[in-house]
C-alpha cells in the first residue's frame, strides 16, 4: 500500500521518515522486528534526524543502554543534537520510566499522557511528534506490562490516530517468542523492512483485535 492510499480523507501532514524514500502520514504506526543491530541503528538515527530536520520534538525510549550511552551511539551514527539541554526537540527516557513512571504499566493512562504531551508540544511551536521505544522491557515481568499488546491496539483506533505521533516499536527477534511476535506483527499496521515501510500483511484491524483479545482474557 502506498503512502497516499494510507492518508486518511483528512490528508493529514506528509513526513520524511529519513530511511524510506517515500513520504508517509504523520502518525503512521510502525513496528522493526529485528535480528540485526546495525541495521537497526542505521534506521533508528535516519528517523530521529529527519524529525529533528522537520522542527518536530522528538523522543526516543531506551532500554538496552543508559541515556548517555544512546545519545553516544545515535551521534555516531550520524544524528546532530540540538544545541539545548535534554527535553527540548529531543528527549531520551529510559523505556521503564516511561511506560511504568510509578513502576506498573497503565494503558489509560498511557494514553492521556501521549494526548497531552502532543498538545503541548503543537503549543510550543513544534509542528509535531516523532517516537521510538525499545520494546524490551516488556521482558522484565513488571506489573500491567501484559497489557502492552492492547495498547499497540488502541493506537490504532480512530479516536487515538487523531493524534499524530509517528512512532517506531522496536522488538528484539532474538528476545520474543513466536506467539508475542505474531501479536506483535497483528496490531501494526506497518512493518519495517529491509529499510522501507511496508503494508503488513498480518495486521488485524483494531476492533476486531481488541474483541478477539477479550475472548482470550475470558473478559
Amino acid at each position: 500500500m502506498s503512502a497516499q492510499m494510507a492518508a486518511t480523507s483528512e490528508s493529514p501532514r506528509m513526513i520524511s521518515l529519513g530511511f524510506d524514500p517515500e513520504p508517509w502520514p504523520a502518525g503512521t504506526h510502525m513496528c522493526m522486528i529485528y535480528n540485526d543491530d546495525a541495521e537497526r541503528r542505521s534506521v533508528i538515527a535516519k528517523f530521529m534526524q529527519s524529525g529533528l530536520d522537520a522542527h518536530e520534538v522528538v523522543s526516543y525510549f531506551v532500554d538496552t543502554l543508559t541515556p548517555e550511552e544512546l545519545k553516544k551511539s545515535l551521534g555516531e551514527e550520524g544524528v546532530a543534537f540540538p544545541d539545548e539541554p535534554d527535553g527540548g526537540q529531543f528527549r531520551v527516557l529510559p523505556a521503564q520510566e516511561a511506560y511504568c513512571p510509578d513502576g506498573t504499566f497503565n494503558v489509560e493512562s498511557m494514553l492521556g499522557k501521549r494526548l497531552e504531551n502532543y498538545q503541548r508540544i503543537i503549543r510550543e511551536g513544534y509542528v509535531g511528534a516523532r517516537v521510538t521505544g525499545e520494546m524490551s522491557w516488556v521482558t522484565k515481568g513488571l506489573p500491567g506490562s501484559a497489557a502492552l499488546i492492547e495498547y499497540e491496539a488502541r493506537l490504532n483506533t480512530a479516536e487515538v490516530r487523531a493524534v499524530p505521533t509517528t512512532g517506531i516499536c522496536q522488538y528484539d527477534a532474538r528476545i520474543f517468542d513466536g506467539a508475542m511476535l505474531y501479536d506483535i506483527l497483528s496490531v501494526h499496521p506497518m512493518m519495517i523492512v529491509h529499510g522501507q515501510v511496508v503494508r503488513n500483511p498480518f495486521y488485524v484491524e483494531a476492533e476486531e483485535f481488541l474483541a478477539n483479545l477479550a475472548r482470550r482474557s475470558g473478559s
